[in-house]
């Protein structure tokens, strides 16, 4: 579904991504994992049109989107919640889910119901302002906005940024269903632990290069990632 080639991305002088490589196929769970600064969340950004990569391409379903515009890759079927969550403090829940369904042009009504159905308590504030939401559910929130676009691809990064681990569990939990009713899903996760846990395979960036990839568990169990990454 996505597949990512030489991938380089610079700030100024800055290189923060250096030619990366890898891909994501239709149905799986993708992580990508490393410490603070290795260049997950720019990696994000590149894919979605918000940073201009300065080289290498990108290819959602067989089609280079590499200089497509951010909505035109929301057409094209990808969504992302941006870290941070990113909501609209100042509209309603429902607005904010009005929003991620801007670029539709077919019938959204039922796409609310089951947004609410995913995350029961965007039903009961959908008329209170996002501001006022708990960070668990400003997380919802950012999610049900992003799945109102009807994404193929979603990309997700630090959902459990600033959570409790209960809620952490409960995120990770309806990503796991997400997947299941058919998105595909790339994550970006500092709680490898638990990132490892729900993916089909996993990359390992560091200072803005893959030094690891494979299946999720084989990488969870080998001792590289263990010290590195899950305190062992």
């Amino acid at each position: 579904m996505l597949e990512v080639k030489d991938l380089a991305v610079h700030f100024g002088v800055i290189n923060a991504i250096k030619s990366v490589s890898f891909n994501v196929s239709e149905g799986e769970i993708v992580t990508l994992i490393g410490a603070n600064g290795a260049g997950k969340t720019t990696t994000l950004r590149a894919l979605s049109g918000l940073k201009r990569p300065s080289s290498g391409s990108i290819s959602l379903e067989g089609k280079d989107i590499t200089n497509l515009s951010a909505q035109d890759r929301v057409r094209r079927g990808m969504s992302h919640v941006p870290e941070g969550r990113r909501i609209f403090p100042d509209m309603t829940v429902l607005e904010n889910l009005e929003l991620g369904a801007f670029l539709r042009k077919d019938a959204v009504a039922a796409d609310y119901d089951e947004v609410y159905q995913r995350f029961p308590i965007l039903a009961e504030r959908r008329k209170q302002l996002a501001g006022t939401l708990s960070g668990g559910e400003q997380q919802m929130l950012a999610m049900g906005r992003a799945l109102m676009a009807k994404p193929r691809l979603l990309l997700l990064d630090e959902p459990s940024m600033g959570l409790a681990p209960l809620l952490v569990q409960e995120i990770f939990d309806i990503i796991v269903n997400i997947n299941k009713a058919g998105t595909t899903v790339l994550l970006v996760e500092q709680n490898a632990n638990i990132a490892l846990q729900i993916a089909n395979r996993a990359y390992v960036l560091e200072t803005g290069s893959v030094v690891l990839s494979g299946p999720a568990a084989e990488l969870a169990a080998t001792d590289e990632v263990k010290k590195a990454y899950l305190g062992g």
